[in-house]
């Protein structure tokens, strides 16, 4: 075995279908996190106070298109799914270039661009891991998601890089057409990973599914989740996630606008925490993601972070600063990028395959973005209230603490001796 398998924990065949997975992740992730300080840019547009309105907005999208991706899942081949989500968003970023080209400062396309690039986010990247959920059991998730998401903060780290260096040149339309490119691109990479499980010899049976649609209706996702123990537990982590993300976002939102008022230096600096978050969350799934869950299991993914997180809260009541915001911020999401969301994505290779698409979507989407709606009129409410940033501080801390118990039981059962948790 070579020095780089050694250090990366996988066999030469298995390097086969890792790298195309590392090469889809960091396309589709250069692809948003390109545009990610651009909706930050967006939505700042409209003022901070509207923020929770395109948080509502975007549940309100995300609920709309929740049929329409089930109607996809239920009509197309499962290898085909990813593919043709892909092309739909690609046309839909060329027509959004051609709206910043000829109306940039138009206050209703800024906000619409901020809605559908929130559910873009989430649709795309919940169908990347759930082609992966499909084609890898949950052993092998173990060592292999955690190097693969690397692919996602490397392309987190270039996006904002490219961003930040030619935003200025190009503007935020030329911005929009290299991310479209890029996303054709990962379509051809998620398709290398299937053609390398295809050519496995156990892969025979699950590949002739696999050319099959799955079928069945289009809520059937939101069906699965209502009726399974597991599912719910799923998704009730996703709700505090989410919780807890919201109250920080909105906070790094009205810091910024207060600190910053020229939209191209909001962007920059969206794009330069972006930098720093990616940097830390690539080293780790690298050097750390896929030792921690073989030696540790699970349970360190899914319960460490949410600790952590609780005790920066505490730490923020004490001291509300900028400075402290800013480390709790990135420590949040370097650690949800290194350890939450491999962890969250190998609870799903324990269900069956309808339900690795459309219940997966439904939480990874719905769910998520129904939270986020609620958490921002909470936050909204309690800085009504009397901008106190120590009773936010102190409310996140409660939610985190409740967050790590729920990963715990999750851990618990997705480890149980059962290949799977939902027929």
């Amino acid at each position: 075995m070579s020095v780089t398998q050694q250090v990366l924990r996988i066999s030469k065949s298995e390097a086969a279908g890792v790298v195309p997975a590392i090469q889809m992740f960091f396309l589709l992730f250069a692809s948003y996190f390109m545009l990610r300080p651009v909706r930050e840019t967006m939505g700042l547009v409209g003022g901070v106070d509207n923020i929770p309105w395109l948080f509502t907005a975007t549940f309100v999208a995300t609920l709309a298109c929740l049929p329409l991706f089930g109607w996809l899942a239920s009509k197309v081949p499962r290898r085909s799914i990813q593919r043709w989500t892909y092309i739909f968003f690609s046309i839909n970023l060329l027509l959004f270039a051609a709206g910043f080209r000829f109306a940039a400062e138009h206050v209703g396309l800024a906000r619409t661009f901020y809605v559908w690039l929130s559910v873009f986010n989430f649709i795309s990247i919940s169908v990347a891991w759930s082609l992966l959920a499909d084609l890898f059991v949950m052993n092998d998730a173990k060592r292999m998601f955690g190097l693969m998401a690397s692919g996602a903060s490397l392309g987190g780290l270039v996006g904002p890089l490219i961003g930040a260096l030619l935003v200025a040149s190009i503007g935020h339309s030329g911005l929009i057409l290299i991310s479209a490119a890029l996303l054709l691109l990962a379509i051809l990479s998620g398709e290398r990973v299937q053609a390398w499980r295809d050519s496995q010899p156990q892969a025979t049976a699950v590949s002739d599914e696999r050319i099959r649609a799955l079928g069945g209706s289009p809520w059937a996702g939101a069906a699965a989740v209502m009726r399974s123990p597991y599912l719910l537990g799923i998704a009730a982590f996703v709700v505090l996630l989410a919780s807890v993300t919201t109250f920080l976002y909105l906070e790094q939102a009205r810091l910024i606008d207060l600190s910053f008022s020229d939209r191209i230096r909001q962007t920059q600096v969206f794009a330069s925490i972006d930098i720093v978050v990616q940097t830390l969350a690539i080293l780790a799934q690298i050097f750390l993601t896929g030792r921690l869950v073989e030696r540790l299991g699970l349970r360190v993914l899914l319960v460490v972070l949410p600790l952590v997180v609780a005790a920066g809260f505490i730490w923020l009541a004490m001291a509300p600063v900028f400075a402290v915001f800013v480390v709790v911020m990135v420590v949040r999401r370097a650690g949800e990028y290194a350890l939450v969301r491999p962890g969250r994505e190998m609870l799903f290779t324990r269900i069956s395959p309808e339900a690795k698409y459309k219940a997966k979507n439904f939480i990874d989407t719905t769910v998520y973005r129904g939270s986020d709606a609620v958490s921002s009129w909470i936050k909204a409410g309690v800085d009504l209230m009397g901008q106190h940033p120590a009773v936010v501080a102190i409310l996140g801390a409660a939610v985190a603490l409740v967050w790590a118990a729920t990963g715990n039981s999750l851990a618990r059962q997705a480890e149980a001796n059962r290949d799977q948790l939902l027929d």
